[in-house]
């Protein structure tokens, strides 16, 4: 059975809202707990052994491990129990051992392989990579460095909550990861270099496969996932597939363009074939068969990663240099040129140093031309910024009235309007008798913005500076 992290929510205001009340904080990490549980400071044949000696007794096992790897620490006794605490509790997270230190099914797999560290620590790459977000954290490192980001735990943080992956502020969870992942070999040389070809070889599968499973819709994610968890290679009726899928996962399925929308993109990719009966009377269902490609323990495990994350469009966008962005604004199909300006504006607030929390696509309603952003900031005090993205010739007093009535729900301080055309003179004096009238702050961002930001990104500092001084003016005390 299926236990979410997060709560089954599919409407991005009930999600926000469970987000303001305060659950967020309580949420578990998608990245596992590592501390202590590290290659700089246990070995992990010796743990094992130590878990199998004590399995049962965790009490027992915590006082072996402080007694094999902490006593010499020049620290309290409080802390050295809390050290080897924070190693048992590693090892439940990366699913070794549960709460009383007994040794997992995968667990003991491990201990079985401890006589040969080679192969020890490859089957714990590949649970890590397919498991545990391994390969999310990948992909996102492989993503900032084509798009000729910096990588380091800031702006690693920052692209991984872009992509929907999260963890505690100042966790070690990642650096943790990447110890692990060195042992096998995934990560070489410099910090974040990534060997794909040691990827491939611990899986059995092209690496390039994640980035083919990103691209899916969740549509397309959850009628996979449905046929993988069926454990039959026989066909299977797709109108059957997709009422089971929607049932678990909680998508809708349209009924007549289900092969269009969600049947050929599986066939193209390799995963499925799929047959269409003519036999009988009546219209029909193709016939699923899942192929070699899909029968393996490594998909399932990999769509599990992608379940929350990020829309797939807009990861493809994400990898991609802002240069390359600006020149897709110009694109005929209004459906990628509202993609790009989202991620135009994704990328601008990321400048600011802003924290990504949520996107709200309206792509079927809009064709793409339109979405929206939230972020956050917590310097010196706590603001909320929503973006709208407007792909038309002009923003409109309507436009900025309905970002004007969603902040109370959404708690914004701060509303950024981006365009790739202008600022209708009704809409930036409407927006000024809001900024005069409240505590609010409007932020206008046009074409030109746009234009010089391409140039020389810096420049984006001016924009929301001189937007800034416009408020300012706007809300100046009369004392």
């Amino acid at each position: 059975m299926h236990v979410p992290q997060y709560p089954e929510v599919y409407d991005w205001q009930q999600w926000l809202c469970w987000r303001i009340s305060g659950a967020e904080g309580m949420k578990k990490s998608d990245l596992p707990f590592g501390s202590e549980f590290s290659p700089s400071q246990i070995e992990l044949p010796v743990v094992l052994e130590i878990a199998d000696r004590n399995g049962g007794d965790w009490k027992a096992f915590e006082a072996e491990i402080r007694a094999t790897y902490f006593e010499g620490h020049a620290t309290s006794d409080y802390n050295r129990a809390k050290l080897a605490n924070n190693t048992k509790l590693g090892m439940i997270a990366y699913g070794i051992i549960d709460r009383d230190a007994n040794l997992t099914e995968f667990g003991n797999e491990l201990l079985g392989l401890r006589g040969d560290e080679t192969a020890l620590y490859r089957r714990l790459a590949k649970h890590t990579l397919v498991s545990l977000h391994g390969m999310s954290l990948v992909r996102c490192i492989q993503d900032m460095v084509a798009a000729g980001e910096q990588v380091n735990l800031t702006t690693l943080r920052e692209g991984l909550a872009a992509r929907g992956i999260h963890y505690p502020s100042g966790g070690k969870h990642p650096s943790i990861m990447r110890l692990w992942l060195e042992k096998a070999g995934v990560f070489v040389g410099s910090r974040w270099h990534i060997d794909p070809h040691q990827i491939e070889d611990i899986l059995s599968l092209n690496p390039d496969e994640f980035e083919v499973l990103a691209d899916f819709t969740p549509e397309q994610r959850a009628f996979l996932r449905t046929l993988a968890n069926m454990g039959t290679s026989a066909p299977q009726p797709a109108n059957e597939i997709a009422k089971l899928a929607a049932a678990t996962y909680g998508v809708r399925f349209p009924e007549k363009s289900l092969p269009k929308l969600v049947l050929n993109a599986l066939e193209s990719a390799g995963y499925i074939r799929a047959e269409k009966t003519t036999t009988g009377r009546g219209a029909k269902p193709f016939q699923i068969t899942p192929t070699a490609k899909l029968v393996t323990d490594v998909i399932e495990p990999l769509l599990e990663q992608l379940k929350n994350q990020t829309d797939p469009k807009l990861l493809a966008l994400l990898r991609t240099p802002l240069s390359e962005i600006l020149e897709k604004l110009e694109d005929k199909d209004r459906y990628k040129a509202g993609l790009a300006l989202e991620a135009l504006a994704f990328k601008i607030m990321r400048l600011l140093d802003m924290t990504y929390v949520a996107t709200r696509l309206r792509a079927n309603q809009t064709g793409g031309a339109e979405v929206d952003l939230i972020f956050e900031s917590a310097r010196l005090i706590f603001s909320r910024w929503q973006i709208q993205c407007k792909n038309t010739a002009r923003v409109s007093l309507d436009d900025v009235a309905k970002e004007v009535g969603l902040t109370h729900f959404l708690k914004s301080n701060a509303i950024v309007i981006v365009t790739t055309g202008e600022i209708g003179s009704e809409a930036r004096r409407y927006a000024n008798k809001i900024m005069a009238d409240s505590n609010l702050a409007i932020v206008m961002l046009d074409s030109g913005d746009l234009a010089a930001i391409g140039e020389s990104p810096a420049t984006v500092i001016r924009a929301f500076e001189r937007e800034a001084r416009h408020a300012t003016s706007l809300k100046r005390l009369n004392l």
